[in-house]
């Protein structure tokens, strides 16, 4: 399958706001997927890490997350081209075996923009994930170093939906559990291995177009 998109231009630097993280870390919903909703469990985001990031580019304002236990930062806060990124269990969305608001991975989040291709971008759904094998060589080739941890792609959107520009996520885990989207897939689903403490070079090899969160979230 090819996923056409549009032109995009360096981005500028223009952080606006963080929201309370209601939409699944690179997957739905948690409410769509059928997950219990907030169990009441809060947990210690880092200071200075925010579930949504705005910024100016090519004069519209494109945005990132959130995402369901995910918080970023900036390595520099003029710059948002690198971020450092948190991910809780909330509500046990990630892992079966590890507890509520459990810390899963910490990690870097770098900024690049994917290269033209053919067709669409999809935008049917809230995310819109492309797997490896499916995505052109060219879009895997922007991969940072060390590209076999830099695995997962996750747009940024505007007002239209998804666009091109986003970020590369590497996935630090601070100990072994078992991600299995809180029970709600099995061995046989690509999303679903066992993680080790250290750098999860298993994490889904997918790319995914963001539409962005409702107007009213």
């Amino acid at each position: 399958m090819k996923i056409g998109l549009y032109r995009a231009t360096t981005l500028t630097t223009l952080l606006i706001c963080a929201y309370t993280a209601v939409i699944c870390g690179c997957r739905s919903d948690p409410e769509t997927d059928g997950s219990n909703g907030s169990s009441g469990v809060v947990v210690a985001v880092p200071h200075g890490y925010m579930a949504r990031l705005e910024q100016v580019h090519d004069g519209r304002m494109i945005g990132f997350g959130p995402f369901v236990g995910y918080y970023f930062r900036p390595e520099d806060p003029g710059d948002l081209s690198r971020l450092r990124f948190v991910c809780f269990n909330e509500n046990r969305f990630y892992s079966s075996d590890m507890p509520d608001g459990a810390r899963l991975y910490a990690g870097t989040a770098v900024r690049v923009t994917l290269p033209r291709s053919d067709g669409v971008i999809p935008a049917q759904d809230r995310i819109n994930p492309v797997f490896f094998g499916e995505a052109p060589e060219a879009w895997r080739d922007t991969r940072p170093e060390p590209r076999d941890e830099f695995v997962h792609f996750h747009s940024c959107y505007d007002a239209a939906g998804p666009v091109h520009t986003g970020y590369w996520i590497r996935h630090v885990a601070v100990s072994d559990f078992t991600y299995d989207m809180g029970g709600r897939v099995g061995q046989e689903s690509p999303l679903y291995h066992r993680v080790h403490k250290g750098p999860d070079r298993d994490f889904a090899r997918i790319v995914e177009f963001d539409r962005g969160p409702k107007r009213d979230d």
